[in-house]
Protein backbone atom coordinates (compact mmCIF):
# COMPACT_ATOMS: atom_id res chain seq x y z
CA UNK A 1 0.00 0.00 0.00
CA UNK A 2 1.39 3.24 -0.95
CA UNK A 3 1.40 4.88 2.28
CA UNK A 4 2.39 2.44 4.36
CA UNK A 5 5.89 1.93 5.08
CA UNK A 6 7.55 -1.74 6.31
CA UNK A 7 10.55 -1.55 7.92
CA UNK A 8 13.02 -3.77 10.27
CA UNK A 9 12.01 -3.07 14.01
CA UNK A 10 14.17 -1.93 16.17
CA UNK A 11 14.59 -2.99 19.89
CA UNK A 12 12.56 -0.25 21.09
CA UNK A 13 9.85 -1.39 18.25
CA UNK A 14 9.73 -5.00 19.22
CA UNK A 15 9.55 -3.72 23.25
CA UNK A 16 6.42 -1.82 21.52
CA UNK A 17 5.13 -5.31 19.64
CA UNK A 18 5.41 -6.74 23.02
CA UNK A 19 3.38 -4.65 24.54
CA UNK A 20 0.68 -4.78 21.52
CA UNK A 21 1.04 -8.44 22.28
CA UNK A 22 0.29 -8.02 25.90
CA UNK A 23 -2.78 -6.19 25.39
CA UNK A 24 -4.26 -8.51 22.89
CA UNK A 25 -3.91 -10.62 26.61
CA UNK A 26 -1.54 -13.10 24.94
CA UNK A 27 1.32 -13.05 28.20
CA UNK A 28 4.53 -12.18 26.44
CA UNK A 29 7.31 -12.75 29.16
CA UNK A 30 8.55 -9.63 31.02
CA UNK A 31 11.81 -9.60 29.30
CA UNK A 32 11.98 -11.44 25.62
CA UNK A 33 13.08 -9.18 23.48
CA UNK A 34 16.91 -10.08 23.84
CA UNK A 35 16.50 -13.50 22.92
CA UNK A 36 13.72 -12.74 20.59
CA UNK A 37 16.33 -10.09 18.53
CA UNK A 38 19.00 -13.02 18.72
CA UNK A 39 17.19 -15.78 16.75
CA UNK A 40 17.55 -13.49 13.83
CA UNK A 41 17.64 -9.55 14.16
CA UNK A 42 15.94 -8.59 10.80
CA UNK A 43 12.89 -10.93 11.35
CA UNK A 44 10.61 -8.48 12.91
CA UNK A 45 8.70 -5.99 11.22
CA UNK A 46 6.69 -3.08 11.60
CA UNK A 47 4.28 -1.40 9.44
CA UNK A 48 4.29 2.90 9.38
CA UNK A 49 1.78 5.35 8.22
CA UNK A 50 3.35 9.04 8.38
CA UNK A 51 6.14 7.31 10.73
CA UNK A 52 2.98 6.31 13.08
CA UNK A 53 3.08 2.06 13.56
CA UNK A 54 0.15 0.61 12.77
CA UNK A 55 0.82 -3.01 12.52
CA UNK A 56 3.83 -5.61 13.37
CA UNK A 57 4.96 -9.23 12.23
CA UNK A 58 7.72 -11.76 13.01
CA UNK A 59 9.09 -13.55 10.24
CA UNK A 60 12.13 -15.16 11.88
CA UNK A 61 14.38 -17.48 9.45
CA UNK A 62 15.85 -20.82 11.39
CA UNK A 63 18.51 -22.54 9.07
CA UNK A 64 18.54 -22.56 5.15
CA UNK A 65 14.90 -24.24 5.05
CA UNK A 66 12.55 -22.90 7.97
CA UNK A 67 10.94 -19.86 9.05
CA UNK A 68 7.90 -19.24 12.24
CA UNK A 69 5.51 -16.28 11.79
CA UNK A 70 4.41 -14.56 14.78
CA UNK A 71 3.07 -11.17 16.79
CA UNK A 72 1.06 -10.53 13.46
CA UNK A 73 -1.15 -7.78 15.23
CA UNK A 74 -2.56 -4.12 13.84
CA UNK A 75 -3.53 -1.73 15.69
CA UNK A 76 -7.32 -1.62 16.57
CA UNK A 77 -7.99 1.72 14.53
CA UNK A 78 -5.81 0.54 11.55
CA UNK A 79 -7.76 -2.69 11.01
CA UNK A 80 -9.74 -3.19 7.51
CA UNK A 81 -7.66 -0.86 5.90
CA UNK A 82 -5.26 -3.86 4.30
CA UNK A 83 -2.50 -2.82 6.25
CA UNK A 84 -2.18 -6.07 8.10
CA UNK A 85 -2.32 -7.79 4.74
CA UNK A 86 0.19 -6.34 3.30
CA UNK A 87 2.43 -6.81 6.22
CA UNK A 88 1.47 -10.46 6.01
CA UNK A 89 2.73 -10.89 2.88
CA UNK A 90 6.29 -8.77 3.39
CA UNK A 91 6.73 -11.84 5.99
CA UNK A 92 5.78 -14.55 3.37
CA UNK A 93 8.07 -12.43 1.38
CA UNK A 94 11.11 -12.66 3.48
CA UNK A 95 10.31 -16.48 3.96
CA UNK A 96 10.09 -17.30 0.23
CA UNK A 97 11.20 -20.66 -0.11
CA UNK A 98 10.93 -21.89 3.31
CA UNK A 99 8.40 -24.29 5.27
CA UNK A 100 6.78 -21.61 7.52
CA UNK A 101 5.00 -22.74 10.93
CA UNK A 102 2.81 -20.58 13.03
CA UNK A 103 0.87 -20.72 16.15
CA UNK A 104 -2.31 -18.79 15.30
CA UNK A 105 -5.58 -18.43 17.17
CA UNK A 106 -8.59 -20.83 16.16
CA UNK A 107 -10.52 -18.06 14.42
CA UNK A 108 -7.86 -17.46 11.69
CA UNK A 109 -7.51 -21.21 10.74
CA UNK A 110 -9.55 -20.40 7.57
CA UNK A 111 -7.47 -17.22 6.83
CA UNK A 112 -4.20 -19.12 7.45
CA UNK A 113 -5.10 -21.69 4.98
CA UNK A 114 -5.95 -19.25 2.18
CA UNK A 115 -1.90 -18.53 2.27
CA UNK A 116 -1.44 -22.14 2.37
CA UNK A 117 -0.84 -23.42 5.85
CA UNK A 118 -2.70 -26.81 6.84
CA UNK A 119 -3.51 -27.28 10.69
CA UNK A 120 -0.50 -30.49 11.72
CA UNK A 121 -1.91 -29.95 15.81
CA UNK A 122 -3.41 -28.15 18.32
CA UNK A 123 -1.35 -26.33 21.04
CA UNK A 124 -3.16 -26.12 24.39
CA UNK A 125 -2.05 -23.41 27.30
CA UNK A 126 -2.63 -24.93 30.68
CA UNK A 127 -2.77 -22.62 33.37
CA UNK A 128 -3.23 -22.48 37.37
CA UNK A 129 -1.91 -22.12 40.57
CA UNK A 130 0.43 -24.75 41.16
CA UNK A 131 2.31 -25.67 44.44
CA UNK A 132 4.35 -28.92 44.66
CA UNK A 133 7.69 -30.61 45.99
CA UNK A 134 10.86 -30.60 44.82
CA UNK A 135 12.13 -34.72 45.45
CA UNK A 136 15.78 -34.16 45.41
CA UNK A 137 17.78 -35.34 42.42
CA UNK A 138 21.79 -34.64 41.65
CA UNK A 139 20.60 -35.43 37.99
CA UNK A 140 18.87 -31.90 37.87
CA UNK A 141 21.32 -29.63 36.97
CA UNK A 142 21.05 -25.25 36.42
CA UNK A 143 22.19 -24.68 33.46
CA UNK A 144 25.09 -22.45 32.79
CA UNK A 145 27.49 -21.44 29.84
CA UNK A 146 29.10 -24.64 30.01
CA UNK A 147 26.31 -26.33 29.71
CA UNK A 148 24.52 -24.87 26.53
CA UNK A 149 26.56 -26.74 23.76
CA UNK A 150 25.11 -30.00 25.10
CA UNK A 151 21.59 -28.63 25.35
CA UNK A 152 21.82 -26.86 22.29
CA UNK A 153 22.44 -30.32 20.43
CA UNK A 154 19.76 -31.80 22.67
CA UNK A 155 17.24 -29.57 21.30
CA UNK A 156 18.43 -29.68 17.61
CA UNK A 157 15.64 -32.91 16.59
CA UNK A 158 12.58 -30.78 19.01
CA UNK A 159 12.84 -28.14 16.44
CA UNK A 160 12.48 -27.47 12.85
CA UNK A 161 15.68 -25.08 11.98
CA UNK A 162 18.84 -24.93 14.13
CA UNK A 163 18.34 -21.74 16.77
CA UNK A 164 21.91 -21.55 18.60
CA UNK A 165 22.01 -18.09 18.74
CA UNK A 166 18.52 -17.86 20.32
CA UNK A 167 19.21 -20.70 22.87
CA UNK A 168 22.61 -18.55 24.33
CA UNK A 169 20.34 -15.95 25.35
CA UNK A 170 17.23 -18.06 26.51
CA UNK A 171 18.88 -20.19 28.53
CA UNK A 172 21.10 -17.95 30.37
CA UNK A 173 20.12 -14.47 30.82
CA UNK A 174 17.22 -12.28 31.79
CA UNK A 175 14.23 -13.25 33.86
CA UNK A 176 14.86 -16.93 32.85
CA UNK A 177 15.58 -19.84 34.78
CA UNK A 178 16.65 -23.27 32.96
CA UNK A 179 17.52 -26.62 34.28
CA UNK A 180 18.88 -29.62 32.52
CA UNK A 181 18.41 -33.41 33.67
CA UNK A 182 21.93 -34.64 33.52
CA UNK A 183 23.22 -38.54 33.79
CA UNK A 184 26.40 -39.87 33.25
CA UNK A 185 27.54 -36.74 31.40
CA UNK A 186 24.46 -36.72 28.68
CA UNK A 187 21.14 -34.31 28.60
CA UNK A 188 18.41 -36.31 28.84
CA UNK A 189 15.82 -33.40 29.20
CA UNK A 190 15.94 -29.52 29.83
CA UNK A 191 13.40 -27.10 31.00
CA UNK A 192 12.96 -23.00 30.99
CA UNK A 193 10.92 -20.97 33.69
CA UNK A 194 10.49 -17.38 32.76
CA UNK A 195 8.36 -14.10 34.48
CA UNK A 196 5.51 -12.86 32.61
CA UNK A 197 3.04 -10.26 32.66
CA UNK A 198 0.77 -12.21 34.26
CA UNK A 199 2.62 -15.35 36.37
CA UNK A 200 5.14 -17.18 34.94
CA UNK A 201 5.68 -19.46 31.75
CA UNK A 202 7.75 -23.20 31.39
CA UNK A 203 8.76 -23.43 28.07
CA UNK A 204 10.16 -25.30 26.37
CA UNK A 205 10.07 -28.36 28.68
CA UNK A 206 11.39 -31.14 26.59
CA UNK A 207 12.22 -34.45 28.26
CA UNK A 208 13.27 -38.45 27.44
CA UNK A 209 10.14 -39.49 29.62
CA UNK A 210 7.56 -38.79 31.49
CA UNK A 211 9.44 -38.82 34.35
CA UNK A 212 12.06 -37.05 33.49
CA UNK A 213 9.52 -33.97 32.70
CA UNK A 214 7.79 -34.33 36.37
CA UNK A 215 11.36 -34.05 37.69
CA UNK A 216 12.29 -30.65 35.59
CA UNK A 217 8.38 -29.16 35.85
CA UNK A 218 8.91 -29.72 40.07
CA UNK A 219 12.40 -27.94 39.94
CA UNK A 220 10.96 -25.21 37.84
CA UNK A 221 8.63 -24.69 39.73
CA UNK A 222 10.30 -24.00 42.19
CA UNK A 223 11.82 -21.01 40.81
CA UNK A 224 8.69 -19.31 40.29
CA UNK A 225 7.26 -16.98 42.90
CA UNK A 226 3.46 -16.12 43.29
CA UNK A 227 1.32 -16.23 40.58
CA UNK A 228 -0.25 -18.68 38.04
CA UNK A 229 1.86 -20.93 35.91
CA UNK A 230 1.37 -21.53 32.71
CA UNK A 231 2.61 -24.24 30.11
CA UNK A 232 1.90 -24.40 26.78
CA UNK A 233 1.72 -28.22 25.10
CA UNK A 234 1.09 -29.84 22.11
CA UNK A 235 -2.45 -31.29 22.48
CA UNK A 236 -1.55 -34.79 21.15
CA UNK A 237 1.00 -35.18 23.91
CA UNK A 238 -1.69 -37.32 26.55
CA UNK A 239 1.61 -37.25 29.16
CA UNK A 240 1.88 -33.68 28.91
CA UNK A 241 -1.62 -33.21 29.14
CA UNK A 242 -1.95 -35.54 32.10
CA UNK A 243 1.11 -33.49 33.77
CA UNK A 244 -0.58 -30.48 33.77
CA UNK A 245 -3.98 -31.92 35.00
CA UNK A 246 -3.00 -33.70 38.02
CA UNK A 247 -0.97 -30.55 38.98
CA UNK A 248 -4.55 -28.41 38.93
CA UNK A 249 -3.74 -26.92 35.54
CA UNK A 250 -6.62 -26.26 33.11
CA UNK A 251 -6.92 -25.26 29.54
CA UNK A 252 -7.22 -21.52 29.20
CA UNK A 253 -6.41 -20.98 25.52
CA UNK A 254 -5.43 -22.51 22.04
CA UNK A 255 -3.49 -21.82 19.08
CA UNK A 256 -3.47 -23.95 15.93
CA UNK A 257 0.16 -25.15 14.91
CA UNK A 258 -0.16 -24.76 10.91
CA UNK A 259 2.35 -24.68 8.49
CA UNK A 260 3.06 -24.02 5.48
CA UNK A 261 5.26 -26.70 2.88
CA UNK A 262 6.33 -29.97 4.46
CA UNK A 263 5.32 -30.11 8.11
CA UNK A 264 8.47 -31.44 10.08
CA UNK A 265 8.74 -34.65 12.00
CA UNK A 266 9.10 -33.31 15.64
CA UNK A 267 9.13 -35.46 18.97
CA UNK A 268 5.89 -34.89 20.40
CA UNK A 269 5.96 -37.55 22.53
CA UNK A 270 8.78 -36.26 24.48
CA UNK A 271 7.53 -32.67 24.46
CA UNK A 272 6.03 -31.47 27.49
CA UNK A 273 6.10 -27.97 26.70
CA UNK A 274 6.75 -25.49 23.43
CA UNK A 275 9.54 -22.53 23.96
CA UNK A 276 6.59 -19.97 22.63
CA UNK A 277 3.93 -19.30 20.65
CA UNK A 278 5.76 -15.98 19.10
CA UNK A 279 9.25 -18.29 17.72
CA UNK A 280 7.62 -21.47 17.65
Amino acid sequence: MSDLNIRTMTPADLDMAIEWAAREGWNPGLDDAEAFLAADPGGFLVGEVDGRPVTCISAVRYGESFGFVGFYIAAPEARGKGYGWATWQAAMERLAGRTVGLDGVVAQQENYRKSGFELLHRNVRYGGTVGVSVVPDDLLVPVDDALVPAIIAYDRPFFAGPRQSFLRTWLTSGLRTSFAYVENGAVLGYGTVRSCRDGYKIGPLFADNKGIADALFRVLISKAKDGPIYLDLPEPNAAARALAERNGMRPVFETARMYRGPAPDLPLSRTYGITSFELG
